[in-house]
């Protein structure tokens, strides 16, 4: 394996929002491992290619524990040391485990397809206000943000009507100004889930049926959680439930738009919608750029050394393009097998969250266009504005009309 020889800064912002950066087209030629530089000087180890990815995040040596003060961070938004716990994402097993162990049961197969009418009923009712409300509309505010919004807190037992609020402030965590900023925000967000956690002991114990309920009932008969880590885990699923679907939602129609011959496929031929969502979540890439630290030194093939505490980051938007695992990987097609990306990660570490956001996806995008059918842009297509490269990738407004 070689280096490529010229620096590349990492992460950077996408120019098309659909697309890898075109700075990172260095990184093309230099084999599945190369050296890029993060905004503090850091020198990490940049994952490029699909089976080396994979590898790599199912080898118990590649460390996910965000507190190692050797891990890496893409943003100095999330340097701080108290924002480097994150539950669920940030650990290792055992504690890793434990934590998904807890959970599991909200998200498995079976639940989500329990879950189906409700989804369904929120995407109704959403497309009903924009349909009486009328073009043009704003599809993120109106649509795309609320729909996993809804369905997470229903999942957990968090009231939508603090939605402005929990919204707000998973943006601020996101893409907050400053690091003070982004930590603000979570130190407001861990308050408000205590104060929730705290006023639901008497639902939980009547028999709610929210995660949260759970995670109470749990504390207090198995004592095996304190009060932070269940605020963390909240945490986590609060904010991770809601953005990376509506992530998802917005680039995936603003993508299905500028494609007009793949969506008029889909539109005529709904059973493909499953395998669409797959590709979907290969071609967009909205979480570009998974971050891990090598727990010990680790060989690759060709000879190259990944030294212990040396970072790593995984260039999803190119690994999810690897023309050695998908045939004309810059090419939209809803018959690829493309179930082995990585959009939900791998490993371990695998989303958790998946069923629920196939499910999502599935009845977003096939209510929205069928329910719209002369859905289109309002504004040129270089004139809708998307996320920064050094978060979640998505779009900051969808102007649309019908």
């Amino acid at each position: 394996m070689t280096e490529t020889t010229e620096s590349v800064a990492f992460p950077q912002n996408r120019s098309c929002p659909y697309a890898p950066p075109t700075e990172y087209e260095p990184l093309l030629g230099s084999g599945p491992l190369s050296r890029v530089t993060l905004y503090d000087g850091r020198s990490v180890w940049a994952i490029t290619g699909h089976t080396l990815a994979r590898q790599l995040l199912a080898d118990p040596r590649v460390s996910s524990d965000r507190e190692n003060m050797a891990f890496p961070m893409t943003s100095e938004r999330f340097a701080s040391p108290t924002r480097r716990r994150v539950a669920l994402i940030g650990l290792d097993d055992p504690e890793h485990k434990t934590q998904r162990r807890m959970l599991i049961p909200g998200f498995t197969l079976k639940r989500v397809a329990e879950l189906r009418p409700m989804i369904q009923r929120t995407v109704d009712r959403l497309l009903d206000e924009l349909v009486e409300q009328g073009p043009p509309a704003e599809l993120v505010d109106a649509f795309a943000l609320p729909v996993p919004s809804m369905v997470i807190c229903d999942l957990l037992g968090v009231p939508y009507a603090d939605h402005d609020f929990f919204e707000e402030q998973s943006r601020r965590i996101l893409r907050g100004a400053t690091p003070e900023e982004s930590e603000r925000a979570g130190d407001l967000l861990e308050q408000y889930i205590g104060g929730l956690l705290d006023n639901r002991i008497p639902l939980a114990e009547a028999g709610g049926d929210g995660i949260l309920d759970e995670l109470i009932r749990r504390q207090r008969k198995e004592g095996d959680l304190d009060r932070q880590d269940m605020i963390d885990m909240a945490l986590i699923l609060l904010v991770a439930g809601h953005e990376t679907t509506a992530n998802m939602i917005s680039l995936g129609v603003f993508t299905l738009l500028q494609h007009p011959q793949q969506l008029a496929e889909l539109r005529a031929e709904e059973a493909l919608m499953p395998t669409a969502v797959e590709e979907l979540m290969r071609f967009l890439s909205i979480a570009d750029g998974m971050v891990r630290v090598a727990r010990e030194d680790i060989e690759v093939d060709g000879g190259t050394t990944i030294r212990a505490d040396d970072g790593i980051v995984f260039a999803t938007s190119l690994i999810n393009r690897d023309g050695d695992a998908f045939a004309e990987p810059n090419t939209l097609d809803w018959h690829r097998p493309a179930r082995h990306h990585i959009g939900f990660g791998y490993g371990v570490h695998q989303c958790l969250g998946q069923n629920l956001a196939r499910a999502e996806l599935e009845i977003a995008l096939r209510s929205l266009f069928a329910r719209l059918p002369g859905l289109r842009l309002a504004v040129p297509a270089d004139q809708v504005p998307f996320k920064p490269g050094d978060t979640l990738q998505g779009m900051l407004e969808l102007p649309v009309t019908w």
